[in-house]
């Protein structure tokens, strides 16, 4: 009886000793788990940084070359915005426009485009040259801004080509999308893949009507942000992302910064890093 009576107690004694270590150990883990899950959400809460037309600020680049693609890469930014136009014979390529040197770039075709150099020497990129750098780095995500054509039908036969060759280049979650034309956006919503993630540029739209429409953002200047700072956080109860452009000034990209945007688009991609000390 006595044998039996001190091989339970002990037997019980191991029990809890060990269920002790076992809660102990799951706390750890738990505590350990709890830490990691709050850091990953303090740097997804981060504001990112998208270079405007590539991070054309350094020797020998220009906006909306392959080199200020490049540059944003190998600097890490979350990504890397350019502006695409179609050529009068169909060819997509990245230009802000409406003029490339003196020819009005959706009037005038890609060879007459091409044989015109950027400023620093370069040849005018295409979209299939962007989206073959970018499949490089698929790091820095490619922003890509479907500029306003001139009919609805062209703008919809870009769209379409844009979506088809992102699909091609196997980018679709690699991508994102904006436009200043609210046809351009709904028909990114329309014809792109489930989860497309298309902003808003022109500001002139609630964030109430840009979840309504299907968008997943705004992307509004700087001075329509500031004068409506409250679509800050209604777009983010509503699940939408925030980015505000152009930000050049130090003290501008500290406003955007102490008001939680979620991506600040900037010549001046360095000193937005600096500010947020990576």
């Amino acid at each position: 009886m006595y044998l039996c009576f001190w091989f339970c107690s002990h037997i019980g004694e191991y029990a809890a000793t060990r269920l002790l270590t076992l809660k102990h150990n799951t706390m750890k883990k738990l505590l350990t788990l709890a830490v990691c899950l709050f850091s990953v959400t303090a740097l997804c809460a981060q504001t990112q940084i998208i270079a405007h037309r590539g991070y054309h600020a350094t020797k020998n680049s220009v906006r909306n070359s392959l080199s200020a693609l490049v540059n944003a890469q190998d600097a890490g930014y979350f990504g890397s915005e350019c502006d695409i136009n179609e050529t009068a014979d169909g060819v997509l390529v990245v230009v802000h426009g409406p003029m490339h040197e003196k020819y009005r770039v959706q009037e005038t075709d890609f060879a007459t485009l091409r044989s015109q150099t950027l400023a620093n020497g370069e040849i005018l990129p295409t979209l299939e040259e962007y989206l073959t750098q970018a499949k490089k780095n698929t790091a820095t995500k490619l922003i890509i801004e479907i500029k306003d054509h001139n009919t609805p039908s062209r703008e919809t036969r870009v769209v379409k080509n844009v979506l088809k060759m992102v699909k091609q280049f196997k980018l679709v979650n690699d991508v994102e999308y904006i436009a200043f034309r609210q046809h351009v956006c709904d028909e990114l919503v329309k014809w792109g893949p489930k989860g497309i993630k298309v902003a808003y540029l022109n500001g002139t739209l609630t964030p109430e009507y840009c979840k309504d429409l299907g968008y997943t953002g705004i992307d509004y200047s700087f001075k329509v942000m500031q004068a409506n700072p409250q679509w800050i956080k209604q777009s983010h109860n509503l699940g939408l992302t925030v980015n505000i452009w152009t930000v050049n000034k130090p003290e501008d990209i500290k406003w955007c910064i102490d008001h939680k945007a979620d991506y600040i688009t900037s010549d001046n991609p360095a000193e937005v890093a600096r500010q947020l000390g990576l």
